[in-house]
């Protein structure tokens, strides 16, 4: 991204953050999730670590939360309410921890202090002679509003307490369990802790299950963190009951805690997004001070969101196997909910139409039950200029000029003319089982037919769930030829990685393309995990395959195809990363050889990690000739200065 593009997309992205924030932090409304939110701030704050000269005082990355509501006195705070940097890898927690550890004297750091982060209200009480005085909201750091009377009113804040002066602070929340039972019109816990704090009537404060659960003890001062909170719970404060003090040689145990904690924390009492890593030592933590906004001696974890904002790259149509053309957006990677995302199904052209999604545009994703990657919402507000909308029927032309598409009437899916899903099925099975692929014997166009047509398979899964009892029941079959097809099948569930591709039919990909996608990615998670940009990096592979090969895993037919073949066994043998000794060469076999047939002479080649084409080119790097072999390749190869090998040259050269 140059510098011009960075300006103009972080002007967008600060419009929308401050429209999210005043209806969040001042209306106690809600336009978009949290999740949503973090994520759109994340990229920001990543945009502006880039561009530092691009910072101005008015960012939402330079201030706390919104200001405060004129309704409300004003309340200076004695010290300013901060909020935390968020990160959301182990590698950004390590990254903190060497950047402090730069600073601190003797660049040692004995403990870590960790805690559940809150999602309530900021709120911070005043104690003088023991008495409660006064309750602010956080508002912008420096000024918050005055709440004290219906702070007041929140049963588990004690009235009184044993210390001359002090001042602690904490989140005004709500069980999940309470909201359930009263939410109306408020979209979660949060909204209704804060809408309830925020009324003018104390009554309706008292009205309502509000807590407050502390988290600081700003006076009196206290040596360490974890002291702060054994205090707070002297003074009779609730606190979250999950504070952990950790060794700063004890990082294994630190993240270990983090993952059990992201496990459980949906069996919590309370909502809570991350977790809070603080340097332990409060002289320590003070030292470091504040960068911007955001104190150097802590960094709130945010767990796995389950909804992310990311890029629409690119949108591919997938022909899946009953003929259906499935839209396909392609984003930037994102992690939603644990996981990388990179694509998702559109569904059909009504759902396009509906979300008037475009390449281009930035969109809330999420996960349907937290496997399936979905796109929720299109922010008009980011979507670039000159961007149009997308054309369903334009685009299959485009993509399939080969192909003919018909949507029948009373249907949204638009599906190859003239194939039935059963015809396409054949196909599919079919090559899945030919030479090129599996080469599984007894699995030919007919027997295939005879399976379809007794409905013992529909999909290509099914093969692997085939008995011996149910195919011998059939016309062309017996016991005996029942028994070898089920054991041919069943000796195909660990293929080489390149026929596994290869078998898959992936339109655009052959033999040769499949060498080359194994060689590359190794294994076949890795490849289903690939970007456009990682398959361009193959020689042979361009924009067309590459977009061909995304779709194929994005659909969601395919991944369900992928997921029931793995749990029936198939796994694909993963390919050796070692060099070959015809790396690098390339081949064209022409005419007959007495040795084996063209398709096995081009598989050894290929174990041998060489390119096997069907023309001859410059980059040739000879032609193999059996008998009878074919004059244009001959002339060619002679016209090109390409040398040619015999069958016996062949074999000694494959090593028999």
């Amino acid at each position: 991204m140059t510098k011009s593009e960075a300006e103009a997309r972080i002007l967008k992205l600060r419009e929308l953050i401050n429209d999210y924030r005043y209806h969040y932090h001042v209306l106690d409304e809600s336009i978009m999730s949290e999740a949503a939110a973090d994520s759109l701030k994340h990229e920001l704050s990543v945009l502006e670590a880039e561009y530092p000269e691009l910072i101005t005082p008015d960012s939402p990355t330079q201030r706390v939360a919104g200001r405060a509501l004129d309704k409300f006195e004003k309340v200076k705070h004695d010290k300013r309410m901060i909020s935390l940097a968020d990160v959301f890898s182990r590698e950004e927690v390590l990254d903190w921890i060497n950047r402090n550890e730069k600073l601190v004297p003797g660049g040692k750091i004995d403990e870590f202090f960790t805690d559940i982060k809150m999602d309530g209200l900021a709120c911070s009480l005043k104690y003088r002679d023991g008495l409660l005085v006064q309750a602010a909201t956080r508002g912008d750091g420096l000024v918050g509003e005055d709440v004290t009377l219906n702070v007041r009113t929140v049963e588990n804040i004690p009235l009184k307490i044993d210390a001359k002066e002090a001042e602690i602070r904490g989140e005004i929340i709500i069980f999940k369990e309470d909201f359930e039972k009263m939410k109306g019109e408020f979209a979660n816990p949060r909204n209704l802790a804060a809408g309830s704090i925020r009324q003018l009537d104390p009554k309706v404060a008292a009205a309502r299950p509000l807590r407050f659960i502390a988290y600081d003890l700003v006076t009196p001062d206290s040596l360490t963190w974890h002291e702060a909170y054994e205090k707070l719970r002297e003074l009779g404060f609730q606190t979250s009951g999950e504070d952990r003090v950790f060794k700063a040689s004890e990082q294994k145990e630190l993240f270990e805690y983090i993952d059990k904690l992201d496990d459980y924390r949906k069996g919590l009492k309370f909502n809570t997004d991350g977790m809070v890593i603080k340097i332990n030592d409060r002289a320590m933590y003070d030292s470091l001070g504040i960068v911007g906004k955001t104190p150097r001696g802590a960094v709130a974890f945010k767990f796995p969101a389950e909804e992310a904002t990311t890029k629409v790259r690119d949108i591919v149509i997938s022909i899946g196997r009953t003929g259906a053309a499935t839209p396909v957006a392609l984003f930037d990677p994102v992690s939603v909910a644990g996981t990388t995302v990179r694509h998702a199904s559109l569904h059909n052209a009504d759902e396009i139409k509906r979300l008037d999604v475009r390449i281009g545009d930035t969109v809330i994703i999420y996960k349907a039950g937290d496997i399936i990657p979905q796109v929720k919402e299109v922010l008009l507000k980011l979507r670039p200029e000159g961007t149009v909308p997308f054309d369903f029927e334009k685009e299959l032309s485009k993509q399939y000029p080969e192909l003919e598409f018909v949507r029948p009437e009373g249907e949204v899916v638009y599906r190859v003319k003239g194939e039935s899903s059963d015809l396409i099925l054949k196909r599919a099975i079919e090559y899945y089982a030919s030479k090129p692929a599996l080469n599984i014997e007894g699995l030919g166009e007919k027997n295939v037919e005879a399976l379809i047509n007794a409905g013992l398979i529909s999909s290509i899964a099914d093969l692997y769930r085939l008995d011996v009892l149910s195919v011998a029941r059939l016309e062309r079959f017996g016991e005996l030829s029942a028994k070898n097809l089920v054991k041919a099948i069943s000796d195909s569930k660990n293929p080489p990685l390149a026929k596994f591709i290869t078998a898959l039919g992936i339109r655009h990909v052959g033999a040769q393309t499949a060498v080359s996608l194994a060689r590359k990615f190794g294994t076949l998670e890795k490849l289903m995990e690939a970007t456009e940009e990682d398959l361009l990096e193959i020689n042979d592979i361009g924009d067309v395959v590459a977009e061909s090969i995304v779709a194929w895993f994005a659909d969601e037919d395919n991944a369900k195809l992928l997921a029931d073949l793995k749990s029936l066994g198939v796994k694909p043998l993963s390919e050796s990363s070692v060099a070959l000794p015809l790396d690098g060469k390339s081949y064209v076999v022409t005419g007959t050889l007495s040795s084996m047939g063209r398709e096995e002479a081009e598989d050894r080649l290929r174990a041998l990690g060489a390119t096997v084409t069907s023309g001859v080119t410059k980059n040739t790097t000879a032609l193999i000739t059996g008998e009878k072999p074919g004059k244009s390749k001959t002339d060619k190869a002679d016209k090109l200065g390409i040398s040619r090998l015999s069958e016996a040259e062949f074999l000694r050269l494959i090593g028999g």
